[in-house]
């Protein structure tokens, strides 16, 4: 492998431009192309473009094709990528465009031993990161209750989601499979895979299709359980709603910590009155907290160094798993157990 890694994007819609400035700040890394399907949007990143993706690939080699289209085009994309001998994948969420396209795809990438990573960005966050700090150094104690409140206040009204985002209005699942779901992914990584699942879902603006609110109560080993308490019509106290997207509580035997819309992470320990802080408020130049940047550096190491990667795509099947598991008990009215629990951690 070259000193400088290359890396190629396939996609330059509104989340693509994240990607691209994070690459530009990664050292020792280079841009060598970008394909999209509207061409203009590929040329007016200034990078050099290509009319699609088998040409890019075949123009530039790059160590690293970079996947951020809607899920339709992932397996086709991944399959394409393989053959032309990539040495990592990392592929945008929702990943793929049915469960059995995620297996077939996983499955690809491991039978060629090519990382194929998710963009899974939210457990990248630093804020998430210092909370596993916390837990690893058994500073909480037996943790029994989590609760992440999700209040990003962009949902309200007739013209919800139309600066930004305006196709949220048309999915018939909105708030679990397209933000709800990092929330799963991080409760994994802080608390292990779920066991069981039960969930709450509903519609609070009529003008939308899907859902956008919901309650989730996540079972984890022994006692512990975690709730996913999102509502995309409420806000939370802070400058920046997209910054930490809501606030987080996480109790235990020793201490509790909790999340603040600014980023700042504390720690109170049980029988204390005041509280410590572990991450204090910063600017992050990238989008919520620099977290495409922090997952895009952990692939880089991991290429260059060895050192592993995250969510790689035939573990990330348990979060795909876990979100049906939500709309099913939804659906049904029940908590639902998760049988592959156990294969997972």
């Amino acid at each position: 492998m070259s000193e400088t890694l290359t890396v190629a994007c396939l996609g330059a819609g509104y989340f693509s431009r994240f990607h691209r400035d994070a690459w530009q700040r990664i050292e020792g890394v280079r841009m060598v192309g970008i394909s999209d399907m509207a061409p203009q949007r590929a040329t007016d990143s200034g990078l050099p473009s290509f009319a699609d993706l088998q040409m890019m690939l075949s123009g530039t080699r790059p160590d690293i094709l970079d996947i951020v289209i809607p899920p339709g085009g992932h397996l086709a994309a991944i399959r394409t990528a393989l053959d032309a001998g990539v040495k990592a994948i990392i592929c945008q969420k929702p990943f793929c465009a049915s469960p059995q396209e995620a297996r077939e795809a996983a499955a690809l990438a491991r039978a060629a031993r090519t990382p194929l990573v998710i963009h899974e960005n939210f457990r990248f966050q630093p804020w998430f990161r210092a909370i596993r700090a916390a837990l690893d150094a058994g500073a909480l104690g037996t943790v029994l209750n989590a609760a992440f409140r999700m209040r990003t206040g962009d949902g309200q009204g007739q013209d919800a989601y139309s600066d930004r985002q305006p196709y949220f209005r048309q999915m018939p699942r909105l708030l679990i499979h397209e933000t709800g779901v990092h929330y799963i992914d991080t409760f994994c990584f802080l608390f292990g895979t779920p066991t069981a699942v039960y969930a709450d879902l509903r519609r609070c603006n009529p003008v939308i299709a899907g859902e956008d609110a919901a309650q989730v109560i996540f079972s984890h080993a022994g006692a512990m359980r975690s709730v996913y308490d999102g509502n995309r019509l409420l806000d939370h106290a802070t400058d920046d709603p997209r910054l930490t997207f809501g606030e987080a509580l996480i109790e235990g035997t020793d201490a509790v910590v909790t999340l603040t819309g600014d980023g700042a992470v504390h720690i109170r320990r049980f029988g204390a009155k005041n509280q410590e802080t572990l991450l204090r408020p910063a600017f992050y130049p990238g989008f919520a907290g620099d977290c495409v940047h922090a997952l895009q550096q952990h692939v880089v190491s991991g290429l260059r160094n060895g050192t592993g990667f995250e969510n790689l795509a035939h573990d990330y099947l348990r979060v795909m798993d876990l979100e049906e598991l939500v709309y099913r008990s939804d659906a049904e009215g029940r908590k639902l157990e998760y049988a592959d629990a156990g294969n997972h951690d």
